[in-house]
């Protein structure tokens, strides 16, 4: 005799009124937020969300949150395993599984041509308290190198102050990054790098390359935007996707998380950001062919 589990009930009714409700609490828009809102029970009442799945109802009511604006952020994500109901939690976990298949979020550690060192930081930029210490470990083992390549393309988000950390390895002195403003427009949080790294700096004066392809996104692409910005590094490669507002996570179904964007980043350089743009690069090339570009660049400047 076998026994089988079956997935929760998806009442589609109440799953999307929560997500309405959530969106209109938490989205860092106001304005579109009260819209986004109308819209879901507006769609739900006229049967629009009559799903078969879980996975289903994710896809269509991800392309009506994201219909009055486009934010990437936006979404009803779909997780085909269970998963826990604290805040932020799904997100969490799918990330850790993708933190312990990727050498903990350092892929690549290589020296190349004329003291060239190239650094691969992906699939994500993990939260802190896990990846503090092996990019410690590789921003410290690059430090010697006469040029830094900085391999962004396969990198689709994570940890803002993890973003700062690594920055604390490429510039010199405390540096204001990024400025996070709420629903109401008030300072959240501002974005410093640390006043100390563990470990060697690679520091402020040698030539610096940042990759980025059309997936490199988020915390990756504020990584990207803030070297830019402040003259660091020259961008190598594909416009990025264009997500720049700060998201969280609620668990609305144990196979569905809502991601809402909950604040708005603002450069202090630009006064503005990413968001719906993508960062720019300065070399726009084929995301492929970002390296041997980066590379090449750097060894004449070298020369």
């Amino acid at each position: 005799m076998t026994s089988t589990t079956s997935s929760p009930a998806l009442d589609t009714a109440a799953v999307v009124e929560s997500i309405a409700d959530l969106v209109h609490e938490n989205y860092v828009f106001p304005d579109a937020a009260r819209q986004l809102a109308a819209l879901l029970r507006r769609r739900s009442a006229e049967g629009s969300y009559r799903a078969e799945s879980a996975e289903e109802l994710a896809e269509a009511v991800t392309a009506d949150l994201r219909s009055v604006n486009g934010d990437l952020h936006l979404a009803l994500k779909h997780h085909a395993v269970p998963v826990p109901r604290e805040r932020g939690a799904a997100v969490l976990a799918a990330m850790r599984r993708d933190f312990d298949a990727s050498l903990s979020g350092v892929p690549r550690v290589e020296l190349l041509d004329r003291g060239v060192a190239v650094l691969e930081i992906g699939p994500k930029t993990f939260p802190l308290d896990w990846a503090a210490q092996p990019l410690a470990a590789a921003l410290s083992l690059v430090a010697p190198a006469r040029a830094l390549i900085l391999d962004l393309r396969r990198n689709t988000g994570g940890d803002p102050d993890t973003v700062a950390f690594i920055c604390g390895y490429l510039l010199d002195g405390r540096t204001h990054l990024n400025t996070m403003l709420s629903q109401q427009g008030e300072v959240a949080k501002q974005s410093w790098t640390p006043p100390y790294v563990p470990g060697a700096r690679f520091g402020a004066g040698k030539p610096l390359y940042v990759l980025t392809s059309g997936n490199t996104f988020s915390a990756a692409e504020e990584l990207a935007y803030d070297l830019q910005q402040l003259g660091r590094a020259e961008v190598v490669g594909e416009a990025t996707r264009g997500g720049a507002h700060p998201r969280d996570g609620w668990t609305v179904h144990p196979h569905l998380e809502l991601s809402v964007p909950v604040a708005r980043a603002v450069n202090p350089v630009s006064g503005t950001n990413w968001e719906g743009t993508g960062v720019r690069p300065d070399v726009p090339c084929d995301a492929e062919a970002a390296l041997d570009r980066a590379l090449s660049l750097a060894v004449a400047r070298l020369t």
